[in-house]
């Protein structure tokens, strides 16, 4: 799949870092990260005084933290390390570091000190925790957590899976976290940005390679949209920037599809039809008469770019009828909401998904997901990752799972995960905005792929945009965050 945005950071699990770990044998890397963490924490206490508290763990995580303790210690401040392990059973770097953190003068205590710390650096486990905390490691999380101190992780808080983003209770609460090597998944989604806090990178002096996922953040995106984007010249028309079929609507829900096309026109389609199976579907949208209402039935006999279904499309006789030949168009095809309820309940709709011989993108949420995967919910979210792929690989789609880090899951076996966002989006009709959006771009003949990356990107980033504004988070309406990308698409369009 084209890369909209080659600089994009990668995003590497854990068996990936260590491959790139092994490959870089001999290199000093336990040192270069606790240098690194510790220009991080000079930089969190700066103007601050009192003690700093290493919290260190038994394992390479433990060694950055005597790594980390001794050059604050060089640069005179007063730092306390504190270790419950077997200081004969450490790793071997983590040993060495141990060794030059005594021999510089530095001792540990079992106990933290009794005073406030203006600092706490978390060395108890970093990215290859799999199991709940012992209770006297799990004791010192909680201490960390009720200090009222900053707290600094290094490469992932304890407690924090760093391939899925579930933390296991006890788990560090971060104010900053100082990742090595490359950004991990667990870092981005799931609980992880509420855990982390502002979250650093340090390559380490390595070249982590080619990646399979990455993340995906606005300015990057946005930097690479006018080379996606058609040009809007003078000579252009309607027609240039493609027509979109949205269809959906079933009784009492046709303002779903009603969000969706008036988000697809302020992302840039030339032309939205809106296709309802109500039988009482408006003449009109008095919002937005520009958009073309009819019956479902006759949208799509009608030309199209793309197609959108699912908005509020229910699970009546007529809406599966309508889902069958959305599915059949030779068109580049989005599947939302009841229109993935209905998958998930007709293998043979599924199979008719899979076979189709243009790009599909699903958008589920979490619950979809898992409806989809015949699955529970905890189960998605145990893994949102895991999920975003077993949908693709079932429907042969592009996938975006929803929600705290979406996650995206490409045929390809590539991946990504958005970094904009915030609970503005946590509001009735978000997600039609976000079909409409991403419809929009398939219209506008960007391939499903990235379509799917830059919507995805542009919905979270245009809630962060009214929230800088001070109107949000709370009561942002879905209908604002259309008119936010809007903005942000033109900003980008010319080169702002």
């Amino acid at each position: 799949m084209p890369s909209p945005a080659p600089q994009l950071p990668p995003v590497c699990r854990v068996a990936e870092v260590r491959a790139i770990e092994e490959r870089a044998a001999g290199v000093p890397l336990m040192e270069r990260a606790g240098a690194a963490a510790a220009q991080v924490a000079q930089e969190m206490i700066a103007g601050q005084r009192g003690p700093i508290v290493v919290l260190a763990g038994p394992g390479n995580n433990g060694g950055d933290g005597f790594v980390v303790a001794r050059c604050l210690r060089e640069t005179f401040h007063d730092v306390t390390v504190v270790f419950r392990a077997d200081a004969t059973r450490l790793p071997r770097d983590a040993a060495e570091a141990h060794a030059k953190w005594q021999a510089s003068g530095g001792a540990t205590v079992p106990d933290p000190p009794g005073r406030r710390p203006a600092l706490v650096v978390d060395a108890l486990y970093g990215i290859g925790l799999g199991r709940p905390l012992a209770p006297r490691d799990a004791e010192l999380v909680v201490w960390a957590n009720a200090q009222g101190a900053p707290v600094l992780a290094l490469d992932v808080p304890t407690g924090l899976n760093a391939d899925t983003g579930v933390a296991t209770a006890p788990a560090i609460r971060a104010t900053a976290t100082a990742t090595f090597i490359a950004l991990k998944p667990g870092l981005l989604t799931g609980v992880g940005p509420d855990m982390c806090g502002t979250v650093s990178v340090h390559a380490l002096g390595l070249d982590p390679g080619p990646a399979t996922g990455r993340a995906l953040a606005w300015p990057a995106l946005a930097a690479a949209l006018p080379e996606v984007l058609a040009r809007r010249t003078r000579v252009v028309h309607k027609g240039t920037f493609g027509t979109l079929a949205i269809v959906g609507g079933a009784e009492g829900m046709v303002g779903a599809p009603l969000l969706a096309g008036r988000a697809a026109l302020r992302a840039g389609a030339g032309k939205v039809r809106v296709g309802c199976v109500a039988a009482s579907c408006p003449a009109v949208d008095p919002g937005t008469p520009e958009l073309m209402l009819r019956d479902a039935a006759t949208v799509l006999d009608g030309e199209a770019n793309a197609i959108v279904a699912g908005c509020g499309l229910g699970a009546t006789q007529a809406a599966v009828n309508a889902l069958r030949r959305a599915i059949e168009a030779a068109v580049p095809l989005l599947l939302d909401a009841d229109a993935l309820n209905m998958l998930a309940a007709d293998p043979a709709l599924r199979e008719r998904v899979r076979a189709r011989n243009r790009d599909t993108i699903a958008t589920p949420h979490p619950a979809e997901a898992a409806r989809l995967l015949g699955g529970e919910l905890a189960g998605v979210q145990h893994d949102r990752l895991a999920a975003a792929h077993a949908i693709s690989r079932e429907l042969r789609a592009h996938v975006v799972v929803k929600g705290a880090g979406s996650v995206i899951a490409h045929p390809d076996g590539t991946w990504a995960i958005n970094t904009s966002g915030n609970p503005a989006l946590a509001a009735a009709g978000s997600g039609d905005v976000l079909s409409g959006i991403v419809g929009a771009l398939l219209a506008q003949h960007i391939d499903a792929g990235n379509a799917l990356e830059i919507g995805v990107c542009l919905h979270g980033a245009a809630a962060d945009a009214i929230v800088a504004q001070g109107r949000g988070p709370v009561g942002v309406l879905a209908s604002e965050v259309a008119d936010a990308a809007r903005d942000l698409i033109n900003r980008a369009s010319s080169g702002q």
